[in-house]
């Protein structure tokens, strides 16, 4: 089977060295191993992304001599593609809507704080308490003819039954026994976009046909949930390489606010792009062993 790598930006900011190292990453192993190397913009989050931003990753990547095959996906061209899955989850009662508020979540967490066993906490805090899950059928029409604001949440426990056990393999980690309530009922679509970032990657990947996803440790959590959507949809699972996120000396992780570390700047700078490449690399071999399994 050909490997098929991706490297799939958000096109919030411009491109900085520990992206352009994770771009690296999936282009080297696809070019190592005669593959492909694919493009996706991840721009589902039309508030924030902008085109400027896109044109120039690419055009930071193409300077990088990062090239890639085929046209760059764009994921906003491709809501149909989502909402026809989505329609599939729902149709099999794996879907429904939630009409609470961030502040709405926040009172239901606190009352719970009381009783610390009904609440369970995930990657990145105390998890949705599921309030919208036990409404009734006839109250959820009403609010949604009524219009109401709300979300699409998977049902994760009734996922993890009908999944049963799953795994996943991670060349940095070894196998990954699957959580499929690590996340609990996560967010898979809102009322103005039929996706979320969990569903249009699975499904991308999916399409696409991703043999082997290389990306930071910083989403290593979601692929526990991601595994769980290719069960649920009859997708192949890729193999996956969760890769060291590159840090300042103080262990902060870079990010797009910081504008020195940017391609651009470096380029300004009169670095070439072999140089650019050979310090993203020098700063992960720095770094310490692998991060704890989540």
């Amino acid at each position: 089977m050909q490997m098929v790598t991706r490297f799939a930006p958000s096109p919030t900011g411009d491109l900085h060295l520990g992206s352009a190292y994770s771009a690296w990453v999936g282009w080297h192993r696809a070019r190592e191993a005669g593959g492909r190397f694919l493009v996706r913009i991840e721009d589902i989050d039309i508030r924030r992304c902008r085109r400027e931003y896109e044109q120039s990753i690419l055009a930071d990547l193409a300077w990088l001599g990062l090239d890639w095959d085929g046209e760059v996906r764009r994921q906003s061209d491709h809501f149909a593609d989502y909402g026809r899955v989505l329609d599939q989850l729902d149709a099999r009662g794996l879907v429904y809507p939630c009409f609470c508020s961030r502040a709405d979540i926040a009172r239901e967490l606190a009352a719970s704080a009381a009783a610390p066993h009904a609440s369970r906490h995930g990657p990145d805090g105390p998890l949705y308490p599921g309030t919208c899950r036990h409404l009734a059928a006839a109250e959820r029409r009403s609010r949604l003819t009524a219009g109401e604001e709300h979300c699409l949440r998977l049902d994760a426990e009734k996922a993890a039954e009908l999944v049963g056990p799953y795994h996943f393999e991670d060349e940095t980690h070894g196998r990954f026994e699957g959580q499929p309530l690590l996340m609990g009922d996560f967010v898979i679509a809102r009322k103005d976009t039929p996706t979320s970032y969990h569903l249009s990657v699975t499904v991308d990947d999916h399409l696409q046909g991703v043999t082997l996803v290389t990306r930071g440790e910083d989403v290593l959590a979601s692929t526990h949930v991601h595994v769980l959507l290719q069960k649920l949809l009859d997708y192949e699972t890729p193999l996956y390489a969760h890769h060291r996120l590159l840090t300042d000396p103080g262990g902060r992780r870079f990010a797009k606010r910081d504008r020195d570390m940017t391609i651009g700047a470096m380029r300004a700078a009169g670095l070439t792009p072999g140089q650019v490449i050979d310090r993203a690399r020098g700063a992960v071999a720095s770094l310490a062993a692998p991060a704890a399994r989540p």
